[in-house]
């Protein structure tokens, strides 16, 4: 099955979740940088699995944050996970709409389009009074998901440093202003401030109005205020998980070239690869 946009509404759900047997839920909810989710409730949607962007779904080797995982890896942690070539996924997480974006992402880089994000995640679920549990389901049977890499929806530092001067490559940051103008210290130790060049500053919360993302209009207006050049779009953050919120709202208003810098900020603005850095 499918829905009319790749972003739902709990009532859209509701009503698919009692007429298909193919939806599989994922709770992707992690950590935000000095805000933990362990000090809220733990609620989950009934019949959730968890989808674990900071373990089993973390590179282990690499010394940066929450960094991809192989083709193989996510490969058979989807199969782990019931998902099947077939069945069509719904993401959310627990703080509304956070880490939900980057599991899309992870996703579309691997091949699978059949994925869409519940908006307001929980807080919404819970606002229209629908049922939560405390725990996750049971183990399922190993699904027959595939993953096929897709370059085209990823971006590493070579790349960047190849393309930033190129007026087609419309490169986003989706961290606040004061750590892109490198007016805030950087959360993570090791970094430099500021942002890479020719980069444009989107902070990801003003693409939400509460816990849900804004109108579709609205997110196209924020896009068109910065007259971009090009048809690809790259997006970079902190470490790869605010930079899925701009991405993903880039591909509700149309846009069809879009990257995520995975390494982000996180690597790009440390002291010892002395990168190219505006202030």
């Amino acid at each position: 099955m499918s829905f009319k946009s790749a972003l739902i509404n709990p009532t859209e759900l509701l009503e698919s979740l009692g007429q298909h047997t193919d939806i599989v839920l994922l709770d992707c909810t992690i950590d935000k940088v000095g805000q933990s989710i362990k000090d809220a409730k733990f609620e989950v949607l009934p019949h959730s699995q968890f989808f674990d962007i900071e373990g089993k779904l973390s590179d282990s080797t690499s010394k940066l944050p929450h960094t991809l995982v192989s083709a193989e890896v996510f490969e058979r942690e989807m199969q782990r996970l019931g998902i099947n070539q077939d069945s069509t996924v719904v993401l959310y997480d627990r703080w509304g709409v956070y880490s939900s974006p980057r599991a899309w992402w992870m996703f579309k880089v691997m091949g699978f389009e059949q994925v869409f994000i519940l908006n307001g995640g929980v807080p919404a679920w819970k606002k229209s009074k629908l049922p939560l549990v405390d725990q996750y389901a049971a183990a399922v049977k190993p699904g027959n998901f595939k993953a096929q890499f897709q370059a085209n929806h990823y971006a590493d530092k070579e790349y960047i440093l190849t393309h930033y001067r190129d007026a087609q490559v419309n490169i986003f940051d989706a961290r606040s202003k004061g750590r892109f103008s490198g007016l805030v210290a950087e959360p993570r130790k090791g970094l430099h401030g500021g942002h890479i060049p020719h980069s444009k500053n989107l902070p990801f919360e003003e693409l939400f109005d509460g816990i849900v993302y804004k109108p579709l209009d609205e997110l196209k207006q924020q896009f068109d205020h910065f007259n971009t050049t090009g048809n690809e779009y790259v997006f970079s953050c902190g470490s790869g998980i605010t930079a899925s919120i701009l991405a993903f709202a880039s591909h509700l208003v149309g846009h069809e070239q879009i990257r995520v810098y995975d390494g982000s900020w996180s690597e790009w603005g440390r002291e010892e690869l002395n990168l190219p850095i505006e202030k």
